[in-house]
């Protein structure tokens, strides 16, 4: 049987402050090895939002450099059947791209099982050698929705927030003029254009909710980008301010199921956005016309062309 808990506290260890404070350093240089070879212009998702996080949540977790892009693929096909109707062609395409995966991560797991390393999939292997914490499948589900959630979101966050800044020039000038707004624009960026615009929960009792009822055990698919622009919430809630406080948004859920990821994602976010503003002083949108990812869920573009 699953043990959601179990399985948080285990790999919730991976995202302490602090831990994910010492990572500052490495994602510094990954950045700047990615943005290296720009000049003139660029594709924002290609060159730097695509692979940062992947790079990052990969190596966090111990997959080796060789084998990035192939993960990147294989993490394409299946995002891309999220959401999308039972046997469709892109739901189909992730089928073999999530077993092609699993087999990796299981050759993966036997290895660290062999030959520790300090790496997340190690101290997984460990712990559930130590006191039976994961199951082989257990272990297996959980590497598999960290390599795929620890990456795609995040794109789609740096993605989206700079598009939204690009669109708002006295936000934009705002936050050039102010890099310490950093922070609280990022939790702006996830409130005003989130990269995850809806959830499953399920009825723990029977409820009322609008004058509907809905029966204990019911699946229900939640709004975050709806409650996100919720008027009752946020003052002006159409309206981008990279100095909004308090912002209590649900991009990364809520309660139990809040995202573990959210400081690296806050920290992979603030550091490309720097990176991108500082560097490149002329960034301008070279379309008007962005391209989203045919997604209800999550929601990304497929490209974010940009003259620098």
């Amino acid at each position: 049987p699953a043990r959601p808990h179990a399985v948080r506290k285990l790999v919730n260890k991976a995202f302490t402050p602090r831990r994910i404070a010492a990572l500052r350093g490495r994602v510094e240089a990954i950045v700047d090895e990615l943005l290296a070879p720009v000049t003139s212009h660029m594709d924002v998702i290609d060159a730097l939002a695509a692979p940062l996080p992947a790079i990052v949540i990969a190596e966090l977790l111990g997959v080796p450099p060789a084998d990035h892009r192939q993960f990147k693929a294989w993490a394409a096909d299946i995002v891309a059947g999220i959401g999308q109707p039972s046997g469709g062609a892109r739901q189909t395409g992730a089928t073999p791209a999530l077993r092609q995966l699993f087999d990796y991560l299981g050759e993966i797991i036997a290895a660290r099982r062999r030959e520790p390393r300090d790496d997340l999939i190690s101290a997984m292997v460990q712990a559930q050698e130590a006191d039976d914490a994961l199951s082989d499948a257990e272990l297996l589900a959980t590497s598999n929705l960290l390599l795929i959630a620890g990456h795609e979101t995040t794109t789609n966050l740096i993605g989206n927030g700079l598009l939204a800044l690009l669109r708002e020039p006295d936000q934009l000038a705002r936050l050039r003029g102010d890099l310490a707004l950093l922070p609280t624009a990022i939790e702006e960026l996830l409130r005003y254009d989130g990269p995850v615009q809806a959830t499953l929960r399920v009825a723990r009792e029977d409820l009322v909710l609008d004058g509907n009822a809905v029966a204990a055990g019911s699946l229900l698919l939640v709004g975050i980008g709806a409650a996100n622009h919720d008027p009752d919430v946020f003052a002006e809630p159409e309206r981008l301010d990279v100095t909004r406080d308090p912002n209590p948004h649900l991009a990364f859920g809520f309660g139990a199921h809040f995202c573990l990821g959210a400081p690296l994602a806050r920290l992979e976010g603030e550091i490309a956005l720097r990176a991108l503003l500082t560097r490149f002083p002329r960034l301008a949108l070279a379309t008007e016309v962005p391209q989203y990812r045919p997604n209800p869920v999550l929601r990304g573009l497929t490209a974010l062309p940009v003259t620098c």
